[in-house]
This record gives C-alpha cells, sequence and structure tokens, in this order.
C-alpha cells in the first residue's frame, strides 16, 4: 500500500474517532481503512489504536506516530506545492500570524493586494499577540516586533521600529500652543501599559545626545494599542505611536508629528519589525512573493524614509 495514503487514512482515523467515520471521509470502505492501518501496525511492530466493541483510542506509540505522520503529510504537501509553482501560478495556502495592531496599519492592504494578484492562494491570517510557534501552528510567516532569539528561525529585517510623538489636528488646534518640554506635563496623554515598557521614565532623542525625561500623569492608560490609537484620532491627548502605524494616518491628515526633532526614540519593544520563517520556506514562492509584496508597500507608504528621518 502506498504510504502516503496510509498515512493519511491513518490520521483521518485518528481525528475522527472511528474507522467509519474516516471511511465516508475519505470515500472508502471500512476494510480499507482497517487494512491499512493494520499494514502501519505491522510495519512498526506496535498497535497504534486500543479497539473495543465500544470506542477505540489511541494507544501511547499511536500518539507519537500521529504528530510525525501530521508532520510528514504537512512536509509533503508544502513540497509538492513549490513544484507545482515552478511551472504555474501561485496557489495552495498561506498561513500568516502576526499582532492585530499590524492588520489596520498595513497588513490588511498587503494581504488584499495579494489575493487580487493571486487568486488561487489561499490566505489564513491570526492576529494575536500570543507570538505563537511556527512550527507546532503550521505557519509560513509570522511578522514581530519582539525579541528574536530563535535560531531555528530566520528573522528578515522588514521596518525600522521607530516610534514618534503623534496627536490630531483637533488636539492640537482645541490646546492652541506649541508642545516643548517645558509644559509637556500639561497636556492629555494616552499611555501604553506593557511589561516592557518603563513605566517612569521615556528616552528621546535629540541632536544626537539621548535624553531621560519624566513621564507625565496619564489621561488615559491601557494596555490594548489599538484601544489607545482610536482614541488618539479621535482627538483625545498625545501618544507615541510606531512609524509603520503612524505613517497612513499621517498621509491623510487624521495625525499630526509633534516635536520630531525631539520625539524620536526607537521602540523598547526592538529596533525593527521582523518577518519570520523556517528555513526550508526561504525559496518558496508564495512565501518570496509575499514578503516582496510586504516590503514594496512600507516603501510606498513611506513608513521606512520617515522612521530614519
Amino acid at each position: 500500500m502506498d504510504k502516503m495514503m496510509a498515512l493519511t487514512i491513518f490520521v483521518a482515523a485518528a481525528e475522527h474517532g472511528s474507522f467509519s467515520r474516516a471511511a465516508e471521509q475519505l470515500g472508502k470502505t471500512p476494510s480499507a481503512i482497517t487494512k491499512a492501518v493494520a499494514h502501519l501496525e505491522s510495519e512498526l511492530g506496535v498497535r497504534l489504536f486500543e479497539r473495543t466493541t465500544r470506542r477505540m483510542a489511541l494507544t501511547e506509540a499511536g500518539t507519537l506516530y500521529l504528530e510525525g505522520a501530521r508532520q510528514a503529510l504537512m512536509h509533503l504537501q508544502r513540497v509538492t506545492e513549490e513544484v507545482e509553482q515552478l511551472q504555474h501560478a501561485l496557489r495552495g495556502t498561506l498561513r500568516i500570524t502576526a499582532p492585530p495592531s499590524f492588520g489596520p496599519a498595513f497588513l490588511n492592504q498587503v494581504c488584499c493586494r495579494f489575493m487580487r494578484e493571486h487568486p488561487q492562494v489561499r490566505l489564513e491570517v491570526n492576529l494575536n499577540d500570543a507570538n505563537e510557534d511556527l512550527i507546532d501552528g503550521g505557519y509560513d510567516l509570522s511578522l514581530r516586533d519582539g525579541p528574536t532569539d530563535q535560531p531555528e528561525l530566520i528573522a528578515q529585517p522588514l521596518i525600522e521600529n521607530r516610534v514618534i510623538l503623534c496627536a490630531s489636528p483637533a488636539y492640537l488646534a482645541r490646546h492652541g500652543e506649541a508642545i516643548t518640554l517645558e509644559n509637556y506635563a500639561q497636556h492629555d496623554w494616552l499611555l501604553l501599559r506593557h511589561p516592557l515598557l518603563n513605566r517612569s521614565f521615556w528616552w528621546i532623542e535629540h541632536g544626537g545626545q539621548t535624553l531621560r525625561v519624566r513621564q507625565p500623569t496619564p489621561r488615559l492608560v491601557s494596555d490594548n494599542f489599538d484601544f489607545l490609537l482610536a482614541c488618539l484620532l479621535d482627538g483625545q491627548g498625545l501618544q507615541f505611536v510606531p512609524t509603520w502605524c503612524a505613517a497612513p494616518y499621517l498621509a491623510n491628515g487624521q495625525l499630526v508629528e509633534v516635536m520630531p526633532d525631539y520625539w524620536r526614540a526607537l521602540s523598547a519593544f526592538g529596533p525593527w519589525v521582523h518577518v519570520l520563517y523556517l528555513p526550508h520556506r526561504r525559496n518558496t514562492r508564495k512565501v518570496q512573493a509575499f514578503i516582496a509584496l510586504l516590503h514594496e508597500h512600507l516603501h510606498g507608504q513611506g513608513a521606512q524614509a520617515l522612521a530614519r528621518g
């Protein structure tokens, strides 16, 4: 029996907990399912399932073998896609994970354009702050602005992670005076609370020097960046915003950069936003195409130039 088909049958039987349901899913007879599993058990010299008249469950060996079988089938699917893509249009599934704030900042537009340009590729995009494992999660790409100390992954710098001080035109018109180091504490501040961020001081740059500035009492504090951004756009105060997030709002006039000579500083989350992927995905055309589109979009909206001043 074909080994890959036997593995497919075994995985289906394990996931459904039933030979008959696996047979229905795969369009085969229950006897074919039984034969395939028996073939694997004979080859391995162990039982993969404990079966009674009432129930069926994986043995310890079966549980271990299931994970390896899933990985083998996933790898075969990816290799097959890569071989097909050498001669045909991009196809298959591209799985991406990124922080929620990346969505409205740039990822929404990149994904929509990618789907228009590559209609045979399916996207699965999970936006969360969990920093999920690429291997366990089965992801092709991860976008992160935090530490990248995973030696098994390739970490490609995508855009500089510099922050700038921003306000809405409505807020600035309402307060009617320039913001300076002498009066900044009198303004309304929107502050992000995070374990990586100092709660007492900011480090800012001016004229090649780094200055330590005491944080003012905030008007609004939250552990959710997107919530704070919405309040910033509504004119509720001043906020430090990464350039990759601020760029589209600066371009359309919803935000204004305040004190650009003073308030530029690298993010405490790390100096770069990285795109992460596994080494064996380096030459996959759909991965390369998506990364190229990310670079093109971010360069086009001027975020990199803004970040470097």
